[in-house]
C-alpha cells in the first residue's frame, strides 16, 4: 500500500468516527475526528497536487470544517486556562456527558464486566474498596471494535466529567510545552474529582505518547515523564479520589513497560463474537428498509473475523449501493418513491469482496500480548 493509500486510509477512518460520534450526539469528541481529517486530507493535497483526487480531498476538508463550525456554534466551544492567560484547546476535551449507554454496545461482556468492577462499583459504593480501586484503565485490540465506545459509556454510566485527548494532536499541537499542558489537564481534572465529581481523561491512541523509541527529541521524554508523574500521583492511596485514566491503543506491544505498570486493569477488547456480530447487524440495520430475505444470523455466521467497524462498511456500502441503483433507475426527486429494500443477496455481494481488517496473524499477537501483560 502506497503512502497516499495509507493517509487516505487514516482520513477515511477519522471521518466515519465523526459521524459516528456526532449521530451519537457526542458533539465534542466528533469535533476531534473532523479535525483529524481535515488534517490529512490537507496532507494529501499538499503531498500529492498533481492527483486527481486533490479537489475531492479539499471538498471533504471544507465539509467537515462547516460541521464543525456548525457544532461549534451550539455552544460547544472548548477553553483551556493557563495562568495568565486563556487559550482554545484544539484537541478534543470534553465537557458534556457523552450519550452512550451500555446498550449501544453490542455484547463485549467480559470488557465490561473488568470495567464495572474496576470504575463503576467503587464510584457507587467506596466503602467497599479499604484497599483503593485502580485508576488506570488500558483498552487495548483490533481497530473498530469499540474501545472509544466503552470509555464514552463509562462517563455515561457513573455521570463523570470526560476529558477526551487526541494523543498525536497533543503531542504535534502542545510541542514545547506540552508537559505543562499535561499537568493542566490533571490538576482541572483532579479539581473535580475533590469536589466528589468523577473525572475520567481518556487518551486514545496513547501508544503515541508512551510507545517504545530507540530516540526522543526533549518534548517527547518531558511530557512522558509528567505523565508517568500525574499516573504516579493518582496510585496514592491516601487520596481516594474517583480520577482514572483510559488509554486506547491498538499497539500494545510497543508500549513502554514502565507505563504498562501504571495500568493496573489492561482489559482486552476483542474482535466480537458470533451473538455480537448479529446485534452489530442489528443495530445498524435498524433504521434501513430489509428485504423479508435478510437473514441477520447468516451474515453474522459468515463475517466471523470481522471487526465492528467492518460489520459497519458492509451495511453502509449496501445501503449506498441500493440508493444508487434508485437514483440511476428512478426519480429520486419524487419523494412518494423510495429506493427498494436491501436484499440478503446485497450483503452477500458486497462481503464476498469486503475482507476482514484485521489478520488472524495481528489476532494472534493481541491473545500472546494478553497472556503476558494482561491483569483479571
Amino acid at each position: 500500500m502506497s503512502s497516499s493509500d495509507e493517509l487516505e486510509k487514516l482520513a477515511a477512518k477519522y471521518a466515519v468516527e465523526a459521524v459516528q460520534l456526532d449521530r451519537q450526539g457526542s458533539a465534542e469528541m466528533a469535533i476531534s475526528r473532523y479535525q483529524r481529517a481535515i488534517e490529512l486530507l490537507l496532507k494529501l493535497s499538499m503531498l500529492y497536487p498533481e492527483a486527481p483526487q486533490k479537489e475531492i480531498y479539499l471538498n471533504r476538508a471544507n465539509a467537515y470544517r462547516n460541521r464543525i463550525e456548525e457544532l461549534k456554534s451550539r455552544g460547544l466551544e472548548r477553553r483551556w486556562e493557563t495562568p495568565g492567560e486563556e487559550r482554545t484547546l484544539e484537541e478534543l476535551v470534553i465537557t458534556e456527558k457523552p450519550n452512550v449507554k451500555w446498550s449501544d454496545i453490542a455484547d463485549l461482556e467480559d470488557a465490561k464486566k473488568a470495567i464495572e468492577e474496576a470504575l463503576i462499583f467503587p464510584v457507587k459504593r467506596p466503602d467497599l474498596f479499604p484497599l483503593g480501586w485502580p485508576r488506570g484503565i488500558l483498552f487495548y485490540g483490533p481497530p473498530g471494535c469499540g474501545k472509544t465506545l466503552l470509555a464514552s459509556a463509562v462517563a455515561t454510566e457513573i455521570e463523570a466529567v470526560f476529558y477526551c485527548v487526541d494523543a498525536a494532536s497533543l503531542m504535534s499541537k502542545w510541542l514545547g510545552e506540552s508537559e505543562k499542558n499535561v499537568a493542566q489537564l490533571f490538576k482541572e481534572a483532579r479539581g473535580f474529582a475533590s469536589k466528589g465529581q468523577p473525572a475520567i481523561i481518556f487518551i486514545d491512541e496513547i501508544d503515541s505518547i508512551i510507545g517504545k523509541r530507540t530516540s526522543e527529541v526533549g518534548g517527547e521524554a518531558r511530557t512522558k515523564n509528567q505523565l508517568l508523574k500525574e499516573m504516579d500521583g493518582l496510585l496514592d492511596k491516601n487520596r481516594n479520589l474517583h480520577l482514572y485514566v483510559i488509554g486506547a491503543t491498538n499497539k500494545p506491544w510497543i508500549l513502554d513497560e514502565a507505563f504498562i505498570r501504571r495500568f493496573q486493569r489492561r482489559i482486552y477488547v476483542p474482535l466480537p463474537g458470533f451473538q455480537a456480530r448479529v446485534e452489530l447487524f442489528r443495530i445498524h440495520t435498524r433504521n434501513l428498509s430489509l428485504s423479508r430475505n435478510v437473514n441477520l444470523a447468516e451474515l453474522a455466521r459468515i463475517t466471523e473475523g470481522y471487526s465492528g467497524s467492518d460489520i459497519k462498511d458492509i451495511v453502509q456500502t449496501a445501503h449506498i449501493r441500493v440508493v444508487r441503483e434508485f437514483f440511476e433507475k428512478g426519480n429520486p426527486n419524487d419523494r412518494r418513491v423510495a429506493p427498494r429494500p436491501i436484499t440478503q443477496e446485497d450483503f452477500l455481494n458486497i462481503i464476498e469482496r469486503r475482507k476482514p481488517s484485521v489478520s488472524k496473524d495481528l489476532v494472534k499477537s493481541y491473545e500472546l500480548w494478553s497472556q503476558q501483560f494482561t491483569a483479571s
